[in-house]
């Protein structure tokens, strides 16, 4: 017996693709980034973001278990000069993408928890 995939099934996948290629500028592949090589990485990030994510000062955001996706999208705009401010864009010039990669794998690892005061 064979079993065929629904249409619709094949063109959420399609669609979830396309959304993935317009979004960071490519298809996702089958290497992973890596979130320890990130971890080490985000040492330069930490004076700001925190080692964990979490920001130190009050303008910084927190970038802590933050999509994957967005953060890969953001630092390559500030990287690449679509986007600007005064810290991030000289923070991100030198980044490779695969050093976005590990940086956004890391930080979208953490896991945060959330209770909602009674």
């Amino acid at each position: 017996m064979t079993i065929e995939p629904h249409p619709r099934h094949c063109l959420s996948l399609a669609l979830w693709f396309g959304l993935v290629a317009h979004v960071t500028g490519s298809v996702p592949t089958a290497e992973a980034a890596d979130a320890a090589t990130g971890r080490a990485k985000a040492k330069a990030c930490q004076a700001c973001h925190g080692i964990d994510g979490v920001a130190k000062q009050a303008h910084v955001p927190h970038i802590a278990g933050e999509s994957e996706i967005y953060l890969i999208k953001q630092l390559k705009a500030f990287r690449d000069g679509e986007r600007k401010d005064p810290q991030m864009s000289i923070m991100a010039k030198p980044l490779s993408d695969e050093d976005i990669a590990n940086l956004a794998a890391w930080y979208s690892s953490i896991k945060i928890t959330v209770t909602v005061p009674e």
